[in-house]
């Protein structure tokens, strides 16, 4: 154990690996945990460093404790962030752990502890980013009669929409691919399925930040379709009273990429 009595555990970001980060410290009483990841992490000379291995049994064995202990609303708070993706929120997603298994009773509303607070805060984070998702991913037809969108979100919540396209769109086929993550979600009118792909050979234009712009032979009728919704858009649009500083509020301009109607 370095001076300052912290341990530091290196695990590679996934939700095995987190688990089995609660698992070692109890196992080993190690309660004073400074997570990092695998790569790129930075440590005093003297630090005591521990490699955390992905364990599927033991990940098990928390994940059935934490149910045990949780109620749905909290287990449904402690995925959403760690669908976050962010290292703070894996810290106090393992700092929770360790604080509830410590204590018999009930903590999960103690949002005087910080770590409580904190997942809190991040789910809903997480949570916003969901909605916005399922409001704004914007898809254009292939030949082949795929339905196509690409997005970039700030958390991992293709785990969170997919149910809502699904029932959404249970007669098309469509596919929802995350540019930034690698990978995407495929509904064939049966089931989803997750794929990856080269995002480029879709979108050339990824690098200078447009999006919808598709190297892909579109539907005869796609062009159509998206030029009589931007008309529709600009026939209802009042200059007059546009205010767009209350516009960007609610639509903030990270999100303009999937619109077509910002895209005149």
């Amino acid at each position: 154990m370095s001076a300052d009595g912290m341990v530091y555990y290196y695990f590679d970001g996934s939700m095995v690996g987190l688990l089995n980060c609660v698992f070692r410290a109890f196992q080993f009483k190690e309660f004073q945990v400074q997570l990092c990841f695998n790569e790129g992490a930075q440590h005093g000379l003297f630090s005591t460093v521990v490699e955390i291995p992905n364990n599927e049994n033991h990940a098990q064995r928390v994940w059935s404790a934490i149910q045990q202990r949780l109620s749905q609303s909290s287990l449904r708070q402690f995925y959403f962030a760690y669908l976050s993706e962010s290292l703070d929120a894996f810290q106090h997603l393992f700092n929770y752990c360790i604080y509830v298994f410590r204590h018999q009773h009930s903590v999960e509303k103690n949002y005087a502890h910080p770590s409580v607070l904190a997942i809190t805060q991040w789910a809903k984070k997480v949570g916003r980013e969901k909605h916005r998702m399922e409001a704004f991913v914007r898809f254009k037809k292939t030949t082949d009669g795929l339905f196509l969108s690409l997005v970039r979100p700030d958390f991992n919540v293709l785990p969170l929409i997919q149910l809502h396209f699904k029932r959404r769109y249970q007669d098309q086929c469509w596919l929802i691919y995350d540019e930034q993550r690698k990978y995407g979600l495929y509904y064939d009118l049966h089931e989803i399925h997750e794929v990856s792909l080269e995002a480029n050979e879709i979108d050339r234009n990824l690098a200078s930040g447009a999006s919808q712009s598709f190297q892909l032979q579109l539907d005869e009728q796609e062009q159509l379709y998206d030029q009589l919704w931007k008309d529709y858009f600009n026939s209802i649009n009042i200059k007059e009273r546009q205010n767009v500083k209350l516009h960007v509020q609610y639509l903030p301009k990270r999100y303009w990429r999937y619109l077509n109607e910002k895209l005149i």
